[in-house]
């Protein structure tokens, strides 16, 4: 494995991603991880992130600067490689001229990580600060026009320096340098796939989980569908899930559900009709952040009385994933910046009487996906669209009513039918309507109407963490805005977004 330590960077993500598209397993932890919690670990090759702060600064972040003594390759990128140097005695300084953006590269070596690189090629720069002075055995082997030390090498103690970004795309060549990281200089084997996270991740819940019994919270979606499976195949009959209709969720969504899971795969599987406990408390409410978490202390309160219910009931399981812990707050306490609040992170209460398990939280969507086939699961359910754990609640842009939720609901259906008889569902991320606080004057039937303003939004995306608005063809797009207009009462305008992300995010709210 390789451990990634968090210094702070937004693309930190992309660096975990890069090394598991390798068959690698990486795992992420905070600067303030123990030397003995890296030993046990026992990693193969340590990466250590950027991340936004100076190393002058006076609470920039820092690891244990031990680290470098324990005869382990390191790879540092940006802050990681300011730190490295400033650590081992070396300066750093703000620079006198910033570089942002591509930068040509020019090679002084072909070796180590640049073996089989050409002499020039392109970089991904983002940094204010430099390396003037560089510690000793260290020698710089990369250059830029504007930053003379843009890569550094120790091969002795196998120790790395990049100042540039080689996990992002712009820096073409930055994924062969990974691989050589990762297989010429750690020694990495290829042996992490989906197929051996299933064998230990159902070893890790049998020993987690002992003899008691564990409730989840099953929407029906592929994250929480995924994980009801993978429990189901780990201890059986010790799990229960729990369908809310919260009165958030799309159409037909409850007898899918239950025909599925309860007649399919014949889970212990409970409906909970909480309409009212969840539509009560969001009355008035317009903050999307306060939605998020009402939402989220109303689940948690149905889960619990749902647990008392059941004798020996000591865990709530969740679908978490990556991108969700990426967007509420840094994973495993790192000092990345908040996104937004996610229900099943940022929303839950500090005090909570079961223990969580998240057996997904290291994956994102497209390994949930491989995962999903590898246990078994359908087309339908593995390439299903993503749907917020607060439904339609945070689709609808304002206060949340039935009748918003009437309108919502009718035009988001009209929205997936018309995708899926085009053949564009599965070429697609998302897809999904959402309902805004304005009105439009319209004519219909000779008369004047001042109705409601549905928004189409598709993209294209691989993880969530950036994306890109579909170019859906015109004639699709006017049937369907056709049909919401023409079918939905109270709707007389459709328009589609052409936000990417980011600097949007793929959900309004």
């Amino acid at each position: 494995m390789i451990l990634i330590i968090d210094f702070g960077s937004q693309y930190n993500q992309l660096i975990a991603r890069r090394v598991r598209e390798q068959h690698v397993y990486c795992q992420i932890e905070p600067p303030d991880i123990e030397l003995s919690r890296i030993r046990s670990l026992a990693p193969k090759g340590i990466i250590l992130s950027g991340g936004p702060a100076s190393i002058y600064e006076k609470n920039s972040p820092k690891v244990d600067p031990r680290i470098f003594n324990l005869n382990i390759p390191i790879l540092s990128i940006c802050y990681g490689m300011h730190y490295m140097i400033d650590t081992l005695g070396g300066k750093v300084e703000g620079a006198s001229k910033r570089e942002y953006g591509l930068a040509e590269l020019k090679m002084l070596r072909s070796t180590g990580i640049f073996y089989g690189i050409n002499t020039l090629t392109p970089c991904w720069m983002s940094h204010g600060d430099s390396a003037s002075r560089l510690p000793g055995g260290f020698e710089i082997t990369a250059s830029t026009e504007n930053t003379k030390i843009a890569t550094v090498e120790n091969s002795k103690k196998r120790l790395y320096g990049l100042q540039f970004h080689p996990e992002v795309a712009h820096t073409p060549e930055g994924k062969k340098m990974l691989r050589n990281f990762l297989f010429r200089i750690c020694g990495c084997k290829r042996t992490w796939t989906m197929k051996s996270f299933i064998g230990k991740t159902i070893e890790e819940i049998k020993g987690e989980v002992g003899e008691k019994k564990v409730i989840l919270g099953l929407s029906g979606g592929v994250d929480s569908s995924v994980t009801a499976v993978l429990l189901n195949r780990a201890i059986g009959k010790q799990l229960t899930c729990v369908f809310v209709d919260n009165g958030l969720l799309r159409k037909g969504e409850g007898e899918r559900v239950k025909s599925l899971f309860k007649r399919h795969f014949r889970m212990n599987l409970r409906f909970i009709n909480a309409r009212k406990m969840f539509l009560e408390p969001l009355k008035g409410v317009v903050d999307p952040e306060r939605k998020r978490k009402i939402i989220g202390r109303a689940f948690i309160r149905i889960f619990e009385d749902e647990a008392s219910r059941i004798k020996g009931v000591g865990f709530l399981a969740q679908g978490t994933l990556y991108p969700d812990l990426i967007e509420s707050r840094s994973p495993f306490g790192g000092p990345s910046a908040v996104i937004k609040s996610h229900h099943n992170v940022g929303g839950l209460p500090k005090k909570m009487r079961l223990r969580l398990i998240e057996p997904l939280r290291h994956l994102f969507k497209d390994e949930v996906r491989v995962l999903g086939k590898e246990l078994g699961l359908s087309d339908d359910i593995v390439y299903r669209h993503p749907f917020p754990g607060p439904g339609l609640a945070v689709r609808i842009i304002g206060e949340v009513t039935a009748r918003h939720l009437s309108i919502l609901r009718q035009a988001d259906d009209i929205l997936i039918t018309e995708i899926k008889k085009s053949n564009h569902y599965q070429r697609l991320w998302q897809s999904f309507a959402i309902l805004l606080p304005l009105k439009s004057v319209g004519i219909m039937g000779d008369r004047r109407t001042y109705e409601h303003i549905v928004v189409i939004r598709a993209v294209n995306s691989r993880d969530a963490m950036t994306a890109d608005w579909a170019r859906l063809p015109h004639s699709l797009l006017a049937r369907i805005s056709n049909r919401i207009i023409n079918e939905v009462r109270g709707v007389n305008r459709a328009v589609y977004d052409i936000s990417s992300k980011p600097p949007s995010t793929i959900e309004w709210e």
